[in-house]
């Protein structure tokens, strides 16, 4: 669901709408939902016409099925999720108990830290600890 949104920087399109970058992105690249005031206003900032405006509500379309890893970013993510993940899950138990970082309840967040040696990336991932219930 890529339209002409690359008009502009997602970072201006967050400031303007009053969004996570983060987030919007996701949302106007089919991953999340948009309500039709956002879509109109995203539609008002970049002069979209009602067809745009219309498909930028429909129910996103989420998985691994839509997900380009061949994309050089996207491979590290998984290469870090591929190497880190278990351990991530398992210092997860050890701090909180059985249970697992929400994907729903969470938060993301994506910010440049410059460096002498070339300008780092920290990506920050923020999720609700759910409990696993015993029935």
């Amino acid at each position: 669901m890529v339209y002409c949104i690359h008009a502009t920087r997602w970072v201006e399109l967050a400031r303007e709408t009053g969004r996570g970058k983060v987030w919007l992105t996701a949302a106007l690249l089919g991953q999340h939902p948009v309500s039709q005031e956002l879509a109109e206003q995203v539609g008002k900032l970049l002069t979209l016409d009602a067809e745009v405006i219309e498909a930028l509500q429909l129910p996103p379309v989420r998985g691994a099925h839509v997900v380009d890893t061949t994309e050089p970013a996207v491979y590290r993510l998984t290469e870090i999720v591929q190497v880190y993940g278990t351990a991530i899950n398992d210092l997860i138990r050890e701090e909180f108990g059985d249970g697992i970082m929400s994907a729903i309840d969470f938060e993301v967040g994506l910010n440049r830290v410059p460096d002498p040696e070339g300008d780092r990336v920290v990506i920050t991932l923020n999720g609700k600890y759910l409990q696993y219930r015993e029935f």
